[in-house]
């Protein structure tokens, strides 16, 4: 299977951000796949204004997947499929 990016757009001292990456890496430790986990935070790459207080914001594979909370069941699907 072709590995799969999963991308993280956070910002620092954000509770909702530190939850979604550990269910993010919980679930990609437990699937039959290589995932990339890429996280960015949006103060220190210029794109507070853009995401604002949207974080954290999940692509997976360049789509729109998660705001906000990230569903341990949902995300499986996705990283399976």
């Amino acid at each position: 299977m072709a590995d799969t990016t999963v991308t993280v757009y956070t910002r620092e001292g954000c509770h909702l951000c530190e939850d979604a990456l550990q269910t993010i890496r919980t679930v990609t430790q437990s699937v039959a796949r290589s995932v990339d986990i890429e996280v960015v935070d949006v103060d220190k790459a210029s794109l507070g204004e853009e995401y604002g207080d949207r974080v954290p914001y999940v692509l997976v594979d360049g789509r729109p997947a998660f705001k906000f909370r990230v569903d341990e069941r949902e995300l499986r699907q996705k990283l399976v499929a």
